[in-house]
């Protein structure tokens, strides 16, 4: 089988994107010592590496490992846990139980790993990672959706999945991941999860609006207001979550912060007003979501916009006039 791997160049630096193929047990741990490494949850892991190895659909079974490996001063790539700087990890799945594998068209990926690491972020591998990913759910299983759940409060993967890949919106998850821990999640928020949908061969389609004129108009839901506290670092703005009473039109805003994943650690202090920031926005925004998602609103864009030297992340929601 062929196309199982690409180098992808970017900023002078070239990596090796592959599909991992072995059946050897030592090649899967790299992915869980990885894995740990980005996200630092003891409570969150892999499967034993025999098992990774057999699930493979390589092997015996449904899962798609893709790794992407640094460059070596030597030209070379070594699949090696040191060159190793992101993978994804996700298998096939159905989307009606009652339906099962009887249809092909029942079938679907559910993508449940994607990351790179800190010192690899600058270099737009996360956006390349999942193109690739498509391209080999495509045209190695023949599948045309991928499915996934992220933490709404992360604009970096809204953007990408809603303005970039034009996902679509299957259901709010409240508290999806509980007791979550680690460097991109605090136990003492709750773990909610917008459960996505991506259609591979869907042409991207959206209802013209003006971002601009949408802020003018008031049309946020859940707007930001900008305040100075004593984080874990010393004085810092941050943004507080606040609810308009702003009335219903077709395209309307829903605010979120623009680095959760800073917040989360800047807010990880005693003092409980400063500590319930991050509380503060899952509440207000989850009530919104799932309001606006009931009355039939649908989620068409992420935009981020620069507003009196303050970056901004706003959603975009429409719904058609009937």
């Amino acid at each position: 089988m062929r196309n199982l791997e690409v180098i992808h160049e970017s900023k002078g630096r070239r990596f090796l994107f592959a599909v991992e193929t072995s059946d050897k047990l030592a090649d899967y741990t790299k992915f869980e010592e990885l894995r740990y490494e980005i996200w630092e949850d003891p409570d969150d892991n892999f499967s034993a590496a025999r098992n990774m190895a057999g699930e493979n659909i390589f092997n015996d079974g449904s899962s798609l490992y893709i790794g992407i490996y640094l460059e070596d001063k030597n030209g070379g790539f070594p699949r090696n846990r040191e060159h190793l700087v992101g993978f994804s990890y996700g298998y096939v799945g159905i989307k009606d139980l009652n339906i099962g594998y009887k249809n092909p068209a029942n079938l679907e990926f559910y993508s449940q790993y994607a990351s790179v690491k800190p010192d690899f972020q600058k270099y737009g591998l996360g956006f390349f990672l999942k193109q690739f990913q498509r391209q080999k759910v495509l045209g190695i299983l023949g599948i045309n959706t991928i499915t996934c759940t992220f933490d709404p409060l992360t604009g970096v993967n809204a953007y990408r999945n809603f303005h970039i890949f034009g996902m679509e919106v299957i259901a709010y998850k409240e508290a999806f991941y509980e007791g979550f821990a680690g460097k991109l999640n605090r136990v003492d928020v709750p773990g909610d999860r917008l459960f996505v949908s991506w259609d591979l061969k869907k042409e991207i389609k959206r209802p013209e609006y003006d971002l601009d004129l949408l802020l003018e108009k008031d049309r946020l839901i859940i707007y930001s207001e900008s305040r100075e506290v004593r984080g874990k670092t010393g004085q810092v703005c941050l943004p507080l979550a606040k609810k308009s009473g702003c009335s219903l039109g077709n395209i309307m805003l829903i605010e979120i912060p623009y680095d959760f994943y800073a917040m989360l650690q800047e807010t990880d202090v005693l003092d409980k007003e400063v500590r319930n920031i991050p509380v503060d926005w899952r509440k207000k925004t989850k009530e919104a979501f799932c309001s606006i998602l009931k009355d039939g609103y649908k989620i068409i864009d992420f935009r981020y916009k620069k507003i009196k030297e303050r970056m901004r992340d706003f959603y975009v929601l429409s719904k058609e006039l009937k």
